[in-house]
């Protein structure tokens, strides 16, 4: 070989071999940065998946980072050493665009952990129940998210039709209980196919999205509502979704039946019994749940609790001023509020823990700046014990208590799924660990 080629060569070589190291390095540096993540993830709680999740098989996966780029949460996901994982799990809202985005299919999406179980009712591919003739489409049957939902109650009413059952004209085709984002999409698609049906709410048009503080953002994706068309909505308030779904509705003049909740659901003669909080009773032959995991807000049990100054939701903050409030939780929905009512107002935050755990990464940002600020009074390690018309008790974890004068109480303690509810309409419910959803939306 020639002098030339040998040095034609070795520069090859070198060349080559420079790619490869700085490529490693950044390789390593990106590494360095995903494991301080998913350190300050554990730090945080953030990092133990809560809800629904992704779980990454390994053996299939590519390394593409096609999962980690289109997460709309951002840093759900990572490349740890050229190997997929998880950073901040517990912020997972199950959007499912990373199990689509993915070009060999190697994410799937889970809910419960070997360790943690989540209690799930039993639904069919048809997102029938146990039950024939009992439908649950939306969050309580695992899948959270706006567009999951509404395909969801779409779905759940085009299968029911498709069973071809006889309409019985004694009754109801259908009966709707919620009117969140399934429960109005299922409620246009009732309209669609001409069914008998009415839609119950306990609450107000919008479920648990009305619940929301007016100013936070609603993430959806693209979606086709039934009767009205396609929507291409990304980022947009509570009050602009609901005003949207109002319109729908009313364009197909559907009225729901809003303050109106279902106690009881019985199986009578081939039909359901539904029977409502004020002792109204339909007969039906299907009846579909859209009520959500949360059902009634968990109460603290403490003496004053029924008072009218208590509230489980916030409702049109700004026109909240000049009083004293005390919001309990530590919670996305709990530290929202509070950053929500400090603006005109004097707010004391009572959290049972000693800091913040499982909140988004911009909510811990806004009220550990607030906090710092003076605009809230932080209270770690405490718990309301008694409230009264013009204050309220406050007892540390050493069993210290405290009065503080006070106007409004808000507790966001979480939910309790309607779990006797389920199982008094025959609806099997099963703890599960680590379980594959079949469906993505």
């Amino acid at each position: 070989m020639a002098l030339e080629e040998i040095i034609i060569y070795s520069t090859s070589v070198l060349f080559c071999a420079s790619i490869i190291i700085i490529y490693l390095r950044k390789l390593n540096k990106a590494s360095q940065i995903v494991e301080a993540k998913i350190e300050k993830a554990k730090e945080e709680g953030l990092h133990e998946p809560v809800s629904l999740h992704p779980v990454i098989d390994l053996g299939t996966c590519i390394k593409s980072g096609a999962c980690v780029e289109v997460c709309p949460e951002k840093d759900i996901l990572g490349v740890l050493k050229g190997t997929g994982t998880l950073i901040n799990a517990s912020n997972c809202v199950g959007h499912g665009v990373c199990f689509h985005a993915c070009p060999v299919e190697a994410i799937s999406l889970v809910i419960g952990t070997e360790k943690r179980g989540v209690d799930l009712p039993h639904v069919s591919e048809n997102y029938e129940t146990n039950v024939p003739g009992i439908y649950i489409a939306g969050e309580l049957g695992g899948m959270g998210l706006i567009k999951n939902s509404v395909d969801q109650g779409k779905a759940a009413v085009e299968n029911m039709v498709n069973t071809g059952y006889k309409r019985d004209f004694s009754s109801l085709d259908l009966i709707i209980v919620g009117a969140g984002p399934a429960g109005i999409s299922a409620s246009l698609t009732a309209k669609k196919y001409n069914l008998q049906f009415r839609t119950l709410e306990q609450e107000t048009l919008g479920g648990t999205v009305y619940t929301f503080p007016r100013s936070k953002i609603v993430m959806t994706a693209p979606m086709e509502l039934p009767l009205y068309g396609k929507i291409k909505l990304y980022n947009t308030s509570k009050s602009e979704l609901i005003e949207l779904w109002d319109e729908a509705l009313s364009k197909n003049e559907i009225n729901i039946q809003e303050k109106t909740k279902v106690e009881t659901i019985t199986p009578e003669n081939g039909h359901f019994k539904v029977r409502t909080a004020h002792g109204e009773e339909y007969k039906t032959k299907n009846v579909l749940l859209a009520i959500g995991r949360r059902g009634t807000p968990r109460k603290l049990g403490i003496p004053g609790e029924m008072s009218e100054k208590v509230a489980y939701r916030l409702l049109e903050p700004e026109l909240i001023h000049d009083k004293k409030i005390v919001v309990v939780g530590g919670g996305d929905s709990a530290v929202e509020s509070a950053l929500l009512l400090a603006d005109q107002n004097q707010v004391i935050l009572s959290y049972r823990k000693d800091k913040f755990s499982r909140i988004k990464p911009k909510n811990r940002e806004k009220i550990l700046e607030a906090i710092s600020e003076g605009k809230i009074d932080m209270r770690y390690n405490t718990n309301l014990s008694k409230i009264e018309t013009q204050q309220v008790f406050i007892k540390d974890n050493e069993g210290k208590e405290i009065a503080v004068d006070n106007d409004l109480v808000y507790i966001f303690a979480g939910g309790e799924l309607p779990t006797q509810f389920l199982q008094k309409a025959g609806v099997r419910i099963t703890k599960r660990f680590g379980y594959t959803m079949k469906k993505y939306g």
